[in-house]
């Protein structure tokens, strides 16, 4: 089974709600690392928490919902081992697995609406990488990610 985490800034708290029931109902077990109520927080806390649990191996995928999904997205690609998509219809959700193995799909909350979500939620998950082609595209993300990893880089973002 999918080890999938949830995060939303407060923009996407709504949405982030309904995605998360619809898991639940679908038997997905989640963990919720975003905004809850009216706490004020930041998406690039939410996303570089996320993406770290990513990064690690602590959950397969993950899930980050914002006003756009566009911010998710930037802060977590910046952190290395974790390859985040924007998703906005079903040939992106699908594509952001087959082809470039994203294990972050980013949704915005003033983008997508409820329905069109748990559909690129279930598309997505169904999706797997197909290797192939893109396997030498993906492996060239992954060796710039390592070399940053081993870069005297400042840490953090």
């Amino acid at each position: 089974m999918t080890r999938l985490a949830l995060g939303s800034d407060s923009a996407g708290l709504a949405l982030k709600e309904i995605v998360g029931d619809h898991l639940r109902a679908r038997g997905i077990a989640v963990v919720d690392f975003g905004v809850c109520g009216d706490e004020d927080t930041d998406y690039p806390d939410v996303a570089r928490t996320v993406a770290e649990q990513v990064a690690a191996g602590s959950f397969d995928r993950a899930i980050l919902i914002c006003g756009t999904g566009i911010g998710m997205a930037i802060v977590a690609n910046k952190v290395p081992g974790v390859r985040a998509a924007v998703c906005h219809d079903p040939y992106s959700a699908e594509r952001a697995r087959k082809s470039n193995d994203a294990q972050v799909m980013a949704l915005g909350a003033r983008v997508v609406g409820p329905e069109l979500a748990k559909s690129l939620t279930d598309i997505w998950l169904a999706s797997e990488f197909e290797g192939g082609r893109s396997s030498t595209k993906v492996a060239k993300i992954v060796s710039m990610d390592m070399a940053r990893r081993t870069s005297q880089a400042p840490p953090g973002l």
